[in-house]
């Protein structure tokens, strides 16, 4: 997946999830939206998404109104619906009826045509234990890049 602009990035989710299954989706927006997330004023870092009648949504996604609009901007908070094929719901609906598992965003990017994309990640929550695992491993991976590249230079 190529990503031409990256909006949004949620580090956070990679650090309180397992990621299990990623998935991207198009959203539904008004123009004045559209515009605001092109100049980068979009926020997903609170966000989550919920399934409703068969239809998924996404809560808590901050687009900032648009500058330049008038009546036409919408609330900043508004619940927006993800678009998906059918089959790619009922995927969905099946894995997150387990236990512990949620649908976190992960990113907010235009793609090459031009079009706003969100992808969504299938996640399963962290224990503490497995937090404080990553940020060793993450650690020692550092001390160890860290020490090849001081080797290369002497």
């Amino acid at each position: 997946m190529a990503v031409s602009k990256l909006i949004a990035n949620n580090k956070k989710a990679r650090h309180e999830y397992f990621i299990e299954d990623v998935i991207e989706t198009g959203i539904v927006l008004t123009g004045t939206e559209v515009k605001s997330i092109r100049m980068g004023k979009a926020n997903i870092k609170e966000s989550y998404a919920v399934i409703k009648n068969g239809e998924i949504f996404i809560q808590g996604m901050h687009i900032s109104p648009y500058e330049m609009g008038n009546r036409f901007n919408t609330d900043p908070l508004r619940v927006r619906k993800l678009l998906l094929h059918k089959r790619e719901i009922n995927k969905i609906i099946g894995l997150t009826q387990q236990k512990g598992y949620a649908l976190t965003p992960l990113r907010l990017y235009l793609n090459e045509k031009g079009l706003v994309k969100l992808e969504i990640g299938i996640a399963k929550g962290k224990k503490l234990h497995d937090k404080r695992h990553d940020l060793a491993a993450k650690d020692a991976n550092r001390d160890i890049q860290r020490a090849l590249r001081d080797k290369q230079r002497y």
